[in-house]
């Protein structure tokens, strides 16, 4: 049976889901030593942590919206030089009030992560706290709040800074399609969720806050 993300990619294109994910039970949401997954348009709790799962209404809709997205905060973060031949991304560390962390599923395992922190590249006229609260909701159809500057990580291609963030909103059973599920992780899980090497920094870099 073929399987296609609810939502078509940027193109307007159908998303096929080589390998679908599995949705967890229900009561994995009330369990902090649970990993709890949903797929798109999966079964979810109507609240978590007395923070209701609904969606985003107003998300903004123009370069100029995201540019003065809530959520953003006047916090200290250190200079950001992206080197010569880089390109400027950002991304965000989610921890729920249980203590897990939120992680997406990149549809079909893309740039080889099983899971992974949401993150994008900045576009232009852009700031990288609105970046990262755009990729999050993009990618996990969470509603976020920055917190604080986590880390600056160098990958190939790309100089992306990460912040820690607390969920406001949202519902991640309607991710966007690049992510084919979004998991709910204990922070003691978190290398076996997120496999690849590239979120190990991040791991390190969120334990010793």
């Amino acid at each position: 049976m073929t399987t296609f993300h609810p939502q078509p990619d940027e193109h307007g294109a159908p998303v096929r889901l080589a390998h679908p994910s599995t949705p967890t039970a229900t009561a994995t949401w009330d369990d902090p030593a649970s990993i709890a997954t949903v797929i798109p348009l999966g079964a979810l709790p109507p609240s978590l942590n007395d923070v209701p799962f609904a969606p985003w209404l107003d998300i903004p809709a123009s370069t100029a919206e995201w540019q003065t997205v809530p959520g953003q905060a006047a916090i200290e973060e250190p200079p950001f030089a992206v080197p010569a031949g880089f390109a400027p991304a950002a991304g965000v560390v989610i921890v729920e009030d249980d203590g897990r962390v939120w992680a997406v599923a990149p549809s079909n395992a893309f740039g080889g992560y099983d899971a992974t922190f949401p993150k994008g590249r900045v576009d232009p006229d852009i700031s990288l706290q609105a970046t990262a609260i755009r990729e999050a909701f993009e990618e996990s159809g969470l509603r976020v709040q920055i917190v604080r500057h986590l880390i600056d990580c160098r990958r190939t291609q790309t100089l992306t800074r990460y912040y820690l963030a607390r969920r406001l909103g949202g519902n991640p059973a309607l991710m966007g399609w690049e992510s084919q599920a979004v998991h709910l992780v204990p922070m003691a899980l978190l290398e076996t969720v997120l496999g690849n090497p590239n979120d190990a920094v991040v791991i390190d870099a969120l334990r010793r806050i």
